[in-house]
């Protein structure tokens, strides 16, 4: 791991580690701030779910990915479920937000474009290989180089074949010639 990857996933991760926490400590303040969100969402699971639990779960995850993301564990995966956290919690704040003032638009302005930078930066983390060919990349050149060693094989067979058959004709008409000299 780079020493820039090694600084940037610890502190791009402890936004949403710490935002985490406290949706875990405040969860009857998350569950009524995600409520719309939340209530949809209890509907459609198959199961009884309240909408505080929820909000715990939410919480829970993003602590969890926000740890894997600083600690470089499976931080692909972290980071995608971080930067679907972070457009989720920007929509919700955005259209939670008190416009009633001018303050509090520039307030729900920065918070949306602090949303959108951090949905941003897990984003990047999402697609960051760390120098590595990604899996995709990975399977079709293996998938080339098989295709190349196909191809191979095949002329190396057609040539051996070939060869083989001339001996062979080269022996049938020896023994035709021998038989109807003798």
């Amino acid at each position: 791991m780079s020493f820039v990857r090694f600084l940037a996933r610890p502190m791009l991760a402890s936004s949403f580690v710490l935002a985490g926490m406290d949706k875990l400590k405040n969860a009857d303040d998350t569950a009524t701030q995600l409520s719309p969100l939340l209530r949809r969402a209890a509907e459609s699971l198959p199961f009884q779910a309240d909408e505080k639990v929820l909000a715990r779960v939410i919480g829970g995850t993003q602590v969890g990915a926000g740890v894997c993301l600083a600690l470089g564990k499976a931080s692909r995966l972290a980071a995608t479920v971080l930067a679907v956290i972070s457009a989720l919690n920007g929509y919700v704040e955005w259209r939670s937000a008190d416009i009633s003032s001018k303050e509090g638009r520039d307030a729900r302005r920065k918070q949306l474009l602090k949303n959108v930078s951090l949905t941003g930066g897990v984003l990047l983390a999402s697609v960051d290989t760390a120098g590595k060919p990604s899996l995709a990349w990975r399977a079709e050149h293996l998938a080339a180089d098989a295709r190349k060693t196909t191809a191979h094989l095949a002329a190396d067979a057609r040539k051996t074949t070939g060869k083989k058959l001339k001996k062979a004709d080269k022996a049938v008409r020896k023994a035709v010639d021998h038989a109807v000299g003798a």
